[in-house]
């Protein structure tokens, strides 16, 4: 089920969505201005419906945050219909635009289009992405704030697993049969240091950011918050 998160400060349009949304199989999170949608823009987001009159940050600067971020479909929500408007606004990173009022169906619609064409290129290019990190499958190569990060194989394969699984704990004797084939090539040990090692070069492409998270005598996982 698809989730979809609503970036608009009018209350009773915000509820019409959500109910909307919802009636149509959408999962729906809600943010009431430009700060709370940033706040709410995680990795379990497929698409943002975005108002441009927002309290705090406003339309213009959240769409530029949030593709900086990751790169999900956004449609944006205004009465203002002028042309060149639009135009700076898809130059900004807005994929779409639909003019209040507007049509529930042409909505969904359209809804519908940005989610088939963003699967339809995931699925294309293979590539696993969780928060501002993303690896490309068969290009074999990761990303992080959109810096590459070098990673050896068994890093790689580490990290691979562990964003295959972002939502549980992935425990040592999973990493080790799945990086390494067996018990024998690896242990403990082996694996603390390529968690160690996958984590700080991860953090010299974010600011220090730490992405994984040890389940002591289990094993880790991918952090839900940072």
């Amino acid at each position: 089920m698809e989730t979809i998160l609503v970036v608009e400060d009018d209350k009773y349009i915000n509820e019409m969505l959500e109910q909307l949304l919802k009636l149509n199989g959408y999962k729906v999170v809600l943010a009431y201005s430009g700060t709370e949608g940033l706040l709410l823009y995680k990795e379990n987001i497929d698409l943002v419906l975005l108002d441009l009159m927002l309290p705090g940050k406003n339309g213009e600067e959240v769409i530029q945050e949030m593709k900086s971020m990751i790169d999900l479909p956004i449609i944006v929500m205004s009465a203002i219909g002028d042309i060149d408007k639009k135009i700076d606004l898809f130059k900004l990173g807005a994929d779409d635009y639909v003019i209040k009022p507007f049509s529930n169906d042409e909505l969904l619609a359209r809804i519908n289009v940005h989610l088939r064409k963003n699967k339809a290129i995931v699925k294309r290019t293979n590539i696993l992405k969780y928060k501002d990190i993303e690896i490309d499958i068969d290009k074999y190569m990761v990303t992080c704030n959109n810096k590459i990060v070098n990673l050896t194989k068994y890093e790689f394969l580490i990290l691979k697993c562990l964003m295959e699984h972002s939502d549980r704990v992935v425990t040592k004797s999973i990493l080790f049969d799945i990086v390494w084939g067996d018990f024998i090539s690896a242990d403990d040990n082996t694996l603390n240091v390529h968690i160690s090692k996958i984590r700080n070069k991860l953090k010299l492409c974010s600011n220090g950011k730490d992405y994984i998270e040890t389940i002591w005598s289990v094993g880790y996982k991918m952090k839900s918050e940072n």
